[in-house]
């Protein structure tokens, strides 16, 4: 594929969650597609996991939308700069447990590391500060 295809199917997955298009989501990954969300310590394989994870967040932050700054292509993998926007308005599951609405806003930067096959994302390995957000939400110092 072209470097100018690889990073459109890179960031498919993210500006279909920027709609809240779940059809789209899953139009832009494989039916395979693993998702490693490094902060949280979640992995999840399979469309169904990998959306009800992206649900989880959407329903905390409702108004989450990815900003793109930079892409980087090595072979069919794609790592995306992203920052994330979003205000808390709803309960955020957290591997310790939810995290009750805060009305505060949240901007998070982060690394997406998205193989691609066949025209769509396979794997994605996403980074982020947890601490960061954390302390944005402000139920940590």
């Amino acid at each position: 594929m072209a470097k100018r295809s690889l990073i459109d199917a890179a960031k498919a997955p993210s500006i279909a969650y920027n709609k809240k298009n779940w059809d789209a989501v899953k139009a832009a990954v494989v039916p395979g597609f693993v998702y490693d969300e490094v902060s949280t310590q979640r992995k999840v394989r399979g469309i169904n996991d990998f959306l009800a994870t992206w649900r989880g967040w959407a329903a905390a932050l409702p108004d989450s939308k990815a900003t793109f700054h930079k892409a980087l292509v090595s072979g069919n993998t794609v790592i995306l700069e992203v920052t994330w926007r979003g205000t808390h308005t709803g309960p955020l599951g957290t591997p310790g447990g939810a995290i009750a609405p805060t009305g505060n806003k949240i901007e998070i930067r982060a690394c997406q590391v998205i193989e691609i096959a066949a025209g769509k994302a396979k794997a994605m390995r996403h980074y982020f500060d947890m601490r960061t957000l954390l302390q944005q939400l402000g139920v940590t110092s």
